[in-house]
């Protein structure tokens, strides 16, 4: 498979990070770290968002998935992954830009943890005040 063309595309969510690549004439196998998605992403919804973007362009199956992921925890892995396959299906193929920004898929989630403020317990939880 190392001499097979593909297309790579980067996705990012909160602080997780896919590279995402696409090899062309496969059959639709989808690796993540070196695992089957199914033993990576266990829930169906992470599943179902990851594939969104193939079964929108209508190119799943066509292409073989190998995806390095790093970072964040699972749900946000899975929104960096679906970015990444949006990226690299428009470097494969530019008529697909149309159909992937209707759904909204080539927008990056600049959604992140904010920052602990000073004197709070979190970002915006005041320590409970007493009177006496």
């Amino acid at each position: 498979m190392a001499d097979t063309q593909y297309y790579e595309g980067l996705g990012r969510r909160k602080t997780a990070t896919a590279r995402v690549r696409l090899h062309t004439g496969g059959s639709g196998n989808f690796t993540v770290n070196d695992k089957p998605i199914q033993d990576y992403f266990c829930r169906n919804m992470d599943q179902f968002q990851i594939n969104e973007a193939l079964k929108v362009t209508g190119t799943d199956g066509r292409f073989n998935v190998t995806v390095k992921v790093s970072g964040g925890g699972v749900t946000g892995q899975a929104g960096a992954v679906r970015l990444g396959i949006a990226r690299a299906l428009l470097k494969a193929d530019p008529e697909y830009r149309k159909v992937l920004r209707e759904h909204g898929m080539l927008t990056r989630d600049a959604r992140a943890k904010e920052r602990k403020k000073p004197g709070l317990k979190r970002a915006r939880k005041a320590p409970q005040y007493t009177k006496r």
